[in-house]
C-alpha cells in the first residue's frame, strides 16, 4: 500500500481527517457506540511505517492526546464508532451470529493514492480490547497485553515480508486486570485495514435470508475495494472471483514463508485477500507439515499443510452465501475454479524463487518434494534452511556446512544438494547473484514464538524496550543485520513448551 507523500502536513492525533464509509450502511449491519475507558493508560508499541500509511506524525506517540485517543478514553473528531455485525463457520461448524465482540471502528482516513491493494485509498481505524458490544456473547470485550504485542508484532512484520496483511498502529496498556486462563494485564490494540468486511460479514445475510442486505454489503464491497469489477456482466460473479484469486495467492505466501494463522474461521477471511485477526499464530520452526500452531486445535483443522485446501473451504462458504446474487450454481463453481490454479502458479512462483530458481523444467516438483521430505524427515527449521542456502556455492561443498548442520540425516542432504547443483547448472546460475536473489526472498528474520515471549515478559514488568527493539528488527527481515544475530538463532530449548490458542 503507498504511503502518503511525507512532504505533506502531518496530522496529529486530534486532526485526523475521520470519515466511517462504513457507517453509512444501514443501522442493521452494526451498532454505535463508543469505547469503554480503561484507566491510567500508558503507550507500549507503536510503528512509524504504519502512522506514516496515515499521514500521522510520529511525534505524536509521546502526546497524553494520542495515548488517550487510541485507548478508547477520547473520541476524535469526526469518529462514528460503531461494532460490526456478522457471523462464521467456526472449526467449519456454523457458530451463526458473531460480530465485533471487542473490536469497535473508529473510521476511516487517506492512506496515499489508490492503489491495486487499496483502491478506496483510504484505512479504517479499529480498536481492539476497547469493551463490550452487544456482539461480545460470553466475552468481557477486552484484550490483553500478550496478545495484544503478538498481533501488534506480527501485523507489521508480515508487512515487512510483503505478505498482505491488516496493520497495526499501537498498543496501548493498562493496569487494569483481564481474566483469561488466569489474571493478565489488560491492551488495547489499534488495527488499520482498508476495510474489516469478512467471509462472515456475507454469511451472516445470507443465512438470515436476507437479500436485499446481502447486496447492499456486496455493493458497498464493489464500489469502494473492487470498482473495476462493476462493469463486469455479472459483478457478484466477479467479485467472487478475484476474492478466491486473492485467497489463493495469500495462502501460497503463508506457505512459502512458513506462516500458521492458527484460526482460519470464515469470520477471521478477509473480503480483500489480506491476513487478518492475529490469534494463534506461529512461524514454522522446526519443519513438520502436520504442524499445528493453534493449542486449541485439537483435530488439527488448521495444520500448515491443511491450510491451502481450508482456504479453498472458505471461499466456497463465500459463494454460497453469494450464490443469491450470482443466481447460478454453474456461475459460482466458474469463479471458485480460479482457486487452485491460482494457488499452485503463485506457490510454484514463489518456491522457485526461494530455491534462487530463475526458469521452470518439469522435473521441478521432484526436487521441491524431495526437499521438503528431506526436511520433513530431519525436522529442520524452516527460516533458517532457505536463508543458508542462498549461501550454498556451486563448486565448493564445504559452503554447505552451515546448512548442513541443520540435518540429522546428512546423507539425504548430500544426495538433494548434488541434485540441487545440477538444477543450478542448468540455468548457468552464479553465485553471487543468486545469493543476492534467494536473501531478499527469504528472510534472515522472523517473529517467532519465543522472541515475542521475552518482549512480552519484559512488558508486564513496564520495560518496553524489547516490543520495540523486536519491531525494528522485524521492520528488516532481510538485511543481514550482524547486530542483532542472535536473533535469528535456532531457538532456546525453552522454547518447545510455549503454547498458544484461541486465547491469545
Amino acid at each position: 500500500m503507498n504511503a502518503p507523500d511525507t512532504g505533506l502536513f502531518c496530522h496529529t492525533a486530534e486532526s485526523l481527517p475521520l470519515e466511517n464509509s462504513f457507517a453509512g450502511l444501514p443501522e442493521d449491519f452494526y451498532t454505535r457506540l463508543r469505547p469503554t475507558p480503561i484507566r491510567a493508560p500508558y503507550l507500549v508499541g507503536a510503528s512509524t511505517s504504519a502512522a506514516e500509511l496515515i499521514n500521522l506524525d510520529p511525534a505524536e506517540f509521546a502526546h497524553e492526546a494520542f495515548v488517550e485517543a487510541f485507548a478508547g478514553n477520547s473520541t476524535l473528531p469526526g469518529s462514528t464508532p460503531l461494532a460490526a455485525v456478522y457471523s462464521g463457520h467456526q472449526f467449519g461448524v456454523w457458530a451463526g451470529q458473531l460480530g465485533d465482540g471487542r473490536a469497535i471502528l473508529l473510521g476511516d482516513v487517506p492512506a496515499g493514492a489508490p492503489s491495486a491493494e487499496n483502491p478506496s485509498g483510504r484505512m479504517e481505524l479499529q480498536l481492539k480490547g476497547s469493551g463490550l458490544t452487544p456482539y461480545s456473547r460470553m466475552g468481557d470485550g477486552r484484550a490483553v497485553l500478550r496478545s495484544s504485542i503478538r498481533e501488534f508484532l506480527c501485523s507489521e512484520a508480515m508487512a515487512a515480508l510483503g505478505i498482505p496483511t491488516s496493520r497495526a498502529l499501537c498498543v496501548v496498556g493498562t493496569d487494569m486486570l483481564v481474566m483469561r486462563e488466569t489474571p493478565e494485564t489488560g491492551a488495547v490494540a489499534t488495527r488499520m485495514a482498508p476495510t474489516f468486511v469478512r467471509f462472515g460479514s456475507f454469511e451472516h445475510w445470507f443465512y438470515n435470508n436476507r437479500k436485499d442486505e446481502l447486496k447492499i454489503l456486496a455493493d458497498y464491497v464493489i464500489d469502494h475495494f473492487y470498482p473495476a469489477l462493476r462493469d463486469a456482466t455479472n459483478p457478484y460473479q466477479a467479485l467472487l472471483k478475484e476474492v478466491t484469486r486473492r485467497t489463493a495467492e495469500l495462502i501460497a505466501q503463508w506457505q512459502a514463508i512458513g506462516f500458521m494463522h492458527g484460526v482460519m474461521n470464515t469470520d477471521n477471511m478477509s473480503i480483500l485477500g489480506i491476513t487478518i485477526d492475529y490469534g494463534p499464530f506461529g512461524f514454522m520452526e522446526a519443519f513438520d507439515a502436520r504442524h499445528i500452531c493453534n493449542h486449541s486445535d485439537h483435530q488439527g483443522r488448521y495444520a500448515y499443510q491443511m491450510q491451502p485446501r481450508i482456504g479453498q473451504w472458505n471461499c466456497f462458504a463465500l459463494g454460497q452465501a453469494l450464490l443469491p446474487l450470482i443466481g447460478e450454481v454453474d456461475d459460482a463453481q466458474a469463479a471458485l475454479e480460479i482457486y487452485k490454479p491460482a494457488y499452485d502458479d503463485k506457490l510454484e512462483q514463489l518456491v522457485h524463487a526461494k530455491l534462487g530458481l530463475q526458469s521452470t523444467l518439469p522435473e521441478d516438483g521432484a526436487l521441491i518434494d524431495a526437499m521438503f521430505n528431506m526436511m520433513q524427515g530431519s525436522h529442520v527449521d524452516f527460516t533458517l534452511f532457505f536463508r543458508r542456502l542462498g549461501d550454498l556455492k556451486m563448486d565448493d561443498p564445504a559452503s554447505d556446512e552451515p546448512l548442513r548442520d541443520l540435518f540429522i540425516d546428512r546423507p539425504a542432504f548430500d544426495a538433494w544438494a548434488v541434485q540441487y547443483r545440477l538444477r543450478l547448472k542448468q540455468e548457468n546460475s552464479e553465485d553471487a547473484a543468486r545469493r543476492a536473489a534467494m536473501h531478499a526472498v527469504n528472510p534472515k528474520f522472523v517473529l517467532r514464538n519465543y522472541l515475542a515471549q521475552i518482549a512480552i515478559e519484559k512488558a508486564q514488568n513496564k520495560d518496553f524496550s524489547e516490543v520495540a527493539k523486536l519491531l525494528k528488527i522485524l521492520e528488516r527481515p532481510f538485511d543481514e543485520q550482524p547486530e542483532h544475530e542472535a536473533y535469528a538463532n535456532l531457538p532456546p530449548d525453552w522454547a518447545s513448551e510455549l503454547e498458544v490458542s484461541c486465547s491469545s
